[in-house]
């Protein structure tokens, strides 16, 4: 099982208690904070705890020992994921996310650490030239974390996304490979051991 290992989160490949988690603050949990900042603007079909299980495995892998997700531990807690998926494999355009569903972690830095340490991973376990994000103009939190770890907005696209039957832009933030080997700061740990 992969790990990286940071100061206040623990990343990893997801457990089945993991993934039971993670399913109840997807779907179950009642005040679904998450949902009105993480791209509230889709419409996400529920699936089953059986289906959501399946999802976990599908095109787990996109590169050699590089899994799309993986979950996010607090306080032994699965709390979220981080996430990676291709919008141009032939580009080799990768987009990257996180999401914590526990709004108790909200404004810790904890999301800041997980998001850096995935997108460290990820450059360092890959040959990618970039890794971008998407997000919309009112999700302030995601803009400063990205930010935080040497994102530029490259594009914003105007009054694209309606929250609350308000108009938001839409925001593509990332970074290039130069970028991040000229300020990146290793702080966590990487262990994987046979599954």
């Amino acid at each position: 099982m992969m790990k990286l290992i940071g100061e206040k989160v623990l990343l990893r490949e997801a457990t089945e208690e993991d993934i039971n988690e993670l399913y109840y603050w997807k779907y179950e949990e009642k005040n679904q904070e998450a949902k009105k900042w993480n791209a509230p603007y889709i419409t996400e079909e529920k699936l089953t705890k059986e289906e959501y299980m399946k999802s976990w495995e599908k095109e787990y892998e996109l590169f050699l020992g590089v899994p799309r997700l993986l979950a996010v531990i607090i306080d032994k807690k699965a709390v979220g994921t981080v996430s990676c998926y291709w919008v141009d494999k032939h580009t080799n355009w990768l987009e990257t996310g996180i999401v914590i569903y526990d709004s108790s972690y909200w404004s810790g830095g904890y999301g800041t650490e997980a998001y850096r340490m995935w997108i460290d991973f990820l450059f360092e376990s890959t040959h990618l030239h970039r890794l971008g994000m998407s997000t919309w103009s009112g999700n302030i939190r995601m803009i400063k974390t990205a930010a935080k770890i040497g994102m530029k907005e490259e594009a914003r696209i105007r009054e694209a996304r309606i929250v609350n039957s308000e108009r938001f832009d839409s925001i593509k933030m990332g970074m290039l490979r130069r970028e991040w080997e000229s300020h990146r700061n290793k702080r966590f740990d990487y262990e994987r051991t046979q599954r």
